[in-house]
């Protein structure tokens, strides 16, 4: 046991609570809220985990990231699940030359094609949905994430599979009224945290619902006789 235990210690699979987390290099999420949960925002490259239901605001919380990114290079977007809509990058300030769509069918095809990507150095971010996903296929995307210098966000349901993945930062996503409820599950160098709302609205206020006043209406006095 004890031949295991270091052997999972020297491949870095395994991390003491005694030990003091890692200095990593990070990249501003663009909301300072998140920032301050992950130490300074998200790793400078690996592999990212967001498990999400779809159409709650997901590609949202990344697109402030995206264009604070002073990264010049392709931003690749891999296996969407619904029609694609460039007006919403574009808005933020990210170019339409530097989005990649890739359009594979197959599961298989969506792993090489983000694999490639990831290790080609002509990426900085590769965005991938994908539900097969196997823990040697997370870290074969880690190695080329880290290979390329690239960041890798995977968007799962995490519902549909019984084991957690070898990421660097693993999250949860929920939707709430102002924006998204997050779970910070895993983070490579960083602690797991309690769920908090990250508001959107200072990017998006008019996707927000507004709060109405309410109207009063007195009951009417009886008269007196």
């Amino acid at each position: 046991m004890h031949e295991l235990i270091s052997h999972l210690k020297n491949k870095q699979w395994l991390w003491q609570g005694s030990q003091q987390p890692s200095k990593i290099d990070r990249l501003s999420t663009g909301f300072d809220r998140l920032d301050q949960q992950l130490g300074g925002g998200y790793p400078k490259n690996g592999v990212i985990e967001l498990s999400t239901p779809l159409g709650i605001g997901e590609l949202r919380l990344l697109q402030p990231h995206l264009a604070l990114s002073e990264d010049s290079r392709l931003i690749a977007l891999i296996g969407l699940p619904d029609q694609f809509c460039l007006e919403s990058f574009t808005a933020m300030g990210i170019a339409y030359s530097q989005l990649l769509l890739v359009n594979a069918p197959e599961d298989k095809s969506q792993l090489w094609a983000a694999e490639q990507c990831l290790k080609s150095g002509a990426c900085s971010h590769v965005l991938l949905w994908q539900e097969s996903l196997e823990v040697h296929h997370a870290r074969r995307l880690q190695v080329a994430a880290e290979q390329g210098d690239a960041i890798q966000f995977l968007f799962t349901q995490r519902e549909q599979r019984s084991f957690s993945l070898p990421v660097n930062l693993s999250m949860n996503l929920a939707a709430q009224a102002h924006g998204l409820t997050i779970t910070i599950t895993k983070q490579k160098g960083g602690w797991p945290s309690q769920s908090f709302d990250l508001d959107l609205r200072q990017y998006w206020p008019q996707l927000a619902p507004k709060q109405h006043a309410a109207t009063v209406i007195p009951f009417p006095l009886q008269k007196q006789g």
